[in-house]
């Protein structure tokens, strides 16, 4: 009985482990603390720093929001961090409900949603792609965008800036490993969808399903011929000028407005 109790409270702690999402750096923790809309979680700083206004600044509005605050040595800071060079001692925790996992995800959509649009990353390494990315998957009719842990690029300031500050709330579903949770998916009745110049059918000509993941590849390898085996059909977008194709992020876009513009 207490096996399963423990087992239930580990569940609910990695939950709420991956709607954290952690930025660093003293000018990002800034904007974020000023952010009245983020929910904050704790600020944490590194021991070593040395007494300054911003910091103040920042311990004072953490204050004001009834922040948490801790202090770490300089080794463990990093290790919250995962970016030690950079972090310049402070960090935030902050809380996003809408970041979850692919498992989690699933199990809900399955039993809340009539029909779901998915967006697959499969290493999108580009910061400034895949924060806008987000932004057009944020704003445009896409239930989740599924990406792995590793991989892609990481969700930092850089991310922050190029999605104007969706990423806080946009459907992130994250994975270990893609070509796994493609698999589950397609179980659970997704067809998955992806873009090839060589393609018989275009997006326009494609008949969408209920369950729709469709899937975006490297900047430039495209998509990789393991996650590309799995795919239920490809489409292709049509290109004018002898053009050969589009930016991901412009291709992401085209696909989350389809059917609203």
């Amino acid at each position: 009985m207490k096996t399963r109790q423990d087992s239930a409270d580990y569940q609910q702690k990695k939950a709420q482990l991956r709607q954290l999402l952690t930025v660093y750096g003293r000018k990002p923790v800034n904007e974020a603390l000023n952010n009245s809309e983020l929910n904050c979680a704790k600020l944490h700083l590194a021991e070593s720093n040395k007494p300054s206004a911003a910091i103040q600044a920042m311990l004072a509005l953490a204050q004001q929001r009834d922040i948490d605050v801790a202090y770490h040595s300089r080794q463990a800071l990093s290790r919250i961090s995962k970016n030690g060079k950079q972090d310049q001692g402070i960090c935030l925790d902050i809380h996003c409900p809408a970041h979850q996992s692919s498992e989690e995800f699933l199990k809900s959509s399955q039993t809340n949603q009539a029909s779901i649009r998915l967006l697959a990353l499969d290493r999108i390494t580009n910061p400034q792609n895949l924060g806008m990315i987000i932004r057009s998957a944020a704003a445009g009719n896409i239930n989740g965008i599924l990406m792995a842990e590793k991989g892609c690029a990481k969700l930092d300031a850089l991310v922050i800036k190029a999605s104007a500050g969706t990423l806080f709330k946009a459907p992130i579903i994250k994975t270990d490993k893609l070509p796994h949770t493609l698999d589950n998916y397609q179980q659970a009745g997704a067809k998955i969808v992806g873009l090839s110049s060589h393609a018989n059918h275009t997006l326009a000509e494609f008949s969408e399903p209920d369950f729709v993941i469709y899937v975006l590849g490297n900047e430039s390898e495209g998509v990789d011929s393991n996650i590309q085996q799995r795919c239920d059909s490809l489409v292709s977008i049509p290109m004018n000028n002898q053009v050969e194709s589009l930016n991901v992020a412009v291709t992401a876009s085209l696909l989350a407005f389809r059917g609203l513009v």
